[in-house]
């Protein structure tokens, strides 16, 4: 088994052994350099996992051999290591990309945990995810049996996505498990509506949110406050679809999430034109021109 290959310049390198045997110990392949362009010209000859730079070196400054390193392998992970603590020098470090930052003098259990975070953090999250779903398989199990109000098979699918998407980006195997428990989720979930969805269409106060509430319940409320709306309807857009570009808009909008039901049956032309059916007129939809 290929072992982890590290890059270490600083011009105190000899200080630094015992960090070095330490790594060593652990597992790693650590090569040492003293300037920064002697690790320029190894970077060039060699592959590396990750490069430790020591900031205040002769020569290329650390800062300058980051930026050359950069320029010819954007993606290898650079730690910064320092005793400056000026900002203007943290600054250019982060805006060059450094994986991470620290300050002298540091200890060897604080390069193993950035190692970590930097060359093993992938493996990390695929084994966590793993058995934290295997963890969990059998909770989820047993909620989707147990599922008998709108409120649980909210819950249930809600942890249904959530875990179909963190399998398949972490790319664990147990993809298709997950789609087994989908599929029992699917079958009893159409159970429950067969034996309630009736009762909705002849009760409309006392069943769940459903596309003819929305404006009535969402959208009208908004506007008799005052308040600017903008209602966008996406056809064919999935709970799924909409967790993953979820985080794109966090950081310009607050999200209050809601999960309703659609019409039956819900081909394309019900499910979509439900939304603008009177909600006065539920037991007997009618479309509004």
């Amino acid at each position: 088994m290929t072992k982890d290959r590290l890059l270490w310049a600083d011009d105190e390198i000899d200080l630094l052994k015992p960090h070095i045997l330490f790594l060593e110990e652990k597992g790693y392949e650590v090569m040492t350099t003293t300037n920064g362009q002697d690790a320029l010209d190894l970077c060039r000859k060699q592959f590396f996992d990750l490069v430790f730079l020591d900031e205040n070196m002769p020569g290329l400054s650390g800062l300058e051999t980051l930026n050359a390193i950069k320029d010819i392998l954007p993606s290898l992970p650079v730690v910064m290591i320092t005793q400056n603590e000026e900002e203007d020098i943290m600054n250019q470090a982060i805006g060059n990309k450094i994986a991470d930052y620290l300050l002298k003098p540091v200890n060897p259990m604080q390069m193993w945990l950035t190692i970590k975070k930097n060359v093993h953090k992938d493996e990390i999250i695929q084994d966590t995810t793993t058995s934290t779903f295997q963890q969990n398989f059998t909770i989820l199990g047993k909620l989707i049996s147990e599922a008998g109000s709108c409120e649980s098979w909210m819950d249930v699918y809600k942890k249904i996505v959530r875990w179909e998407i963190e399998l398949e980006q972490t790319k664990t195997g147990m993809e298709d498990v997950i789609k087994q428990q989908k599929m029992e989720a699917n079958r009893l979930f159409a159970r429950f509506i067969q034996e309630n969805y009736l009762d909705w269409t002849k009760q409309p106060e006392c069943r769940p949110l459903m596309s003819p509430d929305l404006f009535r319940t969402k959208v009208f409320p908004l506007l008799d406050s005052g308040e600017k709306v903008f209602f966008i309807l996406i056809d064919n857009f999935r709970f799924d679809q909409w967790q993953i570009i979820k985080p794109l808009l966090g950081d310009q909008f607050s999200i209050d999430e809601s999960i309703y039901f659609s019409l039956l049956p819900t081909a394309t032309q019900y499910a979509r034109n439900a939304i603008f059916f009177r909600s006065d007129a539920a037991a007997n939809p009618a479309t509004v021109s």
